[in-house]
């Protein structure tokens, strides 16, 4: 665990904008985000976004099923060899390492020919731009299965503080966050868990979102 703090540490001051958080979201937060992992009495195909250093993963893969697959998309390469390590030598990463794929590329570039059940997102999206955030929300509709749950997290009132201290582009960005978020809960939020128990606080959303037409 210490190792995967100073990793993350030391990515995030390397490359904040993709990493986000001061540090690996907290077992409380992995298992909400993990909710809907194993949920179902068929096999899933499972999607993380931005595994980091895999502490949400601990969580997917104590869930997953003997006929799970799992696949993995994350663009920070040492986070890529971090991951690969922890799926060669953990036991229970490695129990499930012959039907999971770490994949090195953008979330963009994922074909969406095999659709996923689940999708766990660990993107930090208030650094993002506007269009960057439409963008995601648009890829996973499209790589997600009608029926399929997306997961996603945003900590408590971090928005609201930032538009405290910020100047007017940044104000106007954060507030095209929301109305681009709100445009995905409204109409399919199923179900939302507040982790008090993590650094910081935070909400997690699940959405069963409509599919790509």
């Amino acid at each position: 665990m210490l190792r995967n703090h100073r990793l993350f540490w030391r990515q995030f001051r390397q490359e904040f904008q993709t990493t986000g958080a001061i540090a690996p979201s907290g077992r409380y937060l992995g298992r909400a985000l993990a909710r809907f992992v194993g949920a179902s009495d068929g096999a899933q195909r499972v999607l993380e976004v931005g595994p980091g250093t895999g502490a949400v993963t601990e969580q997917i893969v104590r869930r997953l099923g003997p006929h799970d697959d799992f696949d993995l998309v994350e663009l920070n390469e040492a986070f890529v060899r971090r991951l690969e390590e922890r799926f060669a030598s953990e036991p229970r990463f490695s129990a499930v390492a012959a039907r999971t794929r770490v994949l090195h590329e953008r979330l963009e570039s994922l074909p969406a020919e095999v659709p996923y059940d689940v999708i766990v997102s660990g993107l930090p999206l208030n650094n993002f731009a506007v269009s960057e955030v439409e963008q995601i929300m648009q890829t996973f509709a499209r790589l997600l299965r009608p029926g399929g749950v997306l997961s996603f997290f945003q900590y408590v009132a971090v928005r609201r503080a930032k538009s405290l201290v910020s100047n007017s582009a940044e104000r106007d960005r954060l507030r095209g966050i929301a109305r681009a978020l709100d445009e995905v809960l409204h109409p399919h939020e199923i179900q939302r868990d507040c982790v008090l128990p993590n650094l910081p606080p935070a909400w997690v959303h699940h959405v069963r979102l409509p599919g790509a037409e």
